[in-house]
């Protein structure tokens, strides 16, 4: 799910084993975004003659169940001309967004489409591409996957005319509610109870926002403006603190509260050493665990905002590269996938890092793995073609 954990019933890990079974591989067009399984289904997004497809493999075998076009291709220098959004599933439905702002809901069973929108046609967003100074996604795409709860979807327009966020109702796309004026960056929406309300937070182009889930109102605003809006990173909701970051801002604690009517978004703390870059990083037990600036794997403490102990070594990419997935297992454990294709796991236990094992699994990747019933769903290749794959971690 969009905080990293796997499903409560997932068997706890306590170790891996030596080599992984491959239970199937197919082949995968180019693309960024991540597998998505629900239901006997793992929906992917990637490229076919030049439009960004979504397709549904069988979780069993791997074999195509069917496909659908949701927009033409967009390209940059970031990458091929490919998807960069991962999926998001709910309820027998699947919305797909492109690079370009199309966001469409299909049937999971076989992909019939249900309804669309589209950003710049329907709320006024702006999609620009690699010119100028254009940031967040005008620049490089609609990245950050709606959300979807209570048969509706929220999803990070980006239009600076008062539909910076939108509602939409999950059944026929209609409108529930336009809220805020920003541009979009490249996070995904999350909404939550804060302070007895509940939000959908935000990490957009120029700063971090609260919505009102009910009505969008515009509850709180935190600036937060760096060079060309490289903001990727999920927010994370710790009771009445939000904790966010960018490569250049740290990682930072917000406490979001109100006063006399008001609402009040106030920095708790800013840690530099813990500042991600487009991983995003987890949540377990008042402790976040992520990809640093260093490309050193942190541990810090949601309180204090104190790294309690970092671990170097993991990864071999440049850090200015470097992408690690991470997924909690059983509240007790984390799994990370490197950019190089290791998978390790490691206690999660802000006393100090231990290591409770590794192999490794498939070859370089931005992927953020899925897991469900023992096994894990996971895309090889960077930049280009590659696989889907499904391995057996045991059950």
């Amino acid at each position: 799910g969009r905080t990293g954990h796997a499903a409560a019933d997932e068997r706890p890990l306590a170790s891996l084993p030596d080599a992984l079974r491959t239970v199937w591989k197919v082949p995968a067009a180019e693309g960024y975004a991540s597998p998505v399984v629900s239901e006997g289904r793992v929906f992917v997004m990637e490229a076919a003659e030049g439009k960004e497809v979504l397709r549904a493999l069988d979780a069993k075998d791997g074999h195509e169940l069917w496909k659908a076009v949701v927009d033409e291709t967009f390209k940059d220098s970031q990458g091929p001309a490919a998807p960069r959004c991962t999926a998001s599933v709910s309820d027998g439905r699947v919305y797909a967004q492109s690079c370009r702002g199309e966001l469409k809901c299909f049937a999971a069973t076989d992909g019939k489409p249900v309804w669309s929108v589209n950003y710049t046609r329907d709320f006024g967003a702006v999609f620009i591409g690699e010119k100028g100074n254009a940031p967040g996604a005008t620049r490089h795409g609609n990245n950050g996957a709606p959300w979807v709860e209570g048969g509706v979807v929220v999803a990070s327009a980006g239009s600076t005319n008062g539909a910076a966020v939108v509602a939409l109702d999950a059944a026929n796309g209609s409108v529930k509610w336009k809220g805020g004026s920003e541009v979009a960056a490249y996070a995904a929406p999350v909404v939550s109870t804060i302070a007895g309300t509940r939000q959908g937070v935000n990490f957009m182009a120029d700063a971090v926002v609260g919505l009102d889930a009910a009505d969008g109102k515009l509850l709180w605003r935190h600036p937060m403006k760096t060079a060309f809006a490289r903001h990727v990173m999920t927010p994370i909701v710790a009771a009445n603190r939000v904790v966010v970051g960018s490569h250049q801002t740290g990682l930072l604690g917000l406490d979001i509260a109100q006063h006399g009517g008001a609402w009040q978004a106030t920095v708790a703390w800013t840690n530099k050493e813990a500042a991600p870059n487009f991983s995003c990083p987890v949540l377990v037990d008042g402790h976040v665990y992520g990809l640093g600036a260093d490309r050193d794997v942190v541990c810090v403490e949601v309180a204090s905002g104190a790294t309690r102990w970092k671990k170097a070594g993991w990864m071999s990419s440049s850090a200015d590269k470097a992408h690690a997935g991470f997924v909690v297992v059983g509240g007790k454990s984390v799994l990370m996938l490197t950019d190089s294709g290791e998978l390790i796991l490691f206690a999660a236990d802000p006393a100090g890092c231990r290591e409770l094992g590794r192999v490794q699994v498939c070859g370089a990747n931005w992927c953020n793995p899925a897991l469900a019933a023992g096994r894990l769903y996971l895309r090889d290749g960077l930049k280009s073609g590659g696989s889907w794959w499904c391995v057996e971690l045991g059950r």
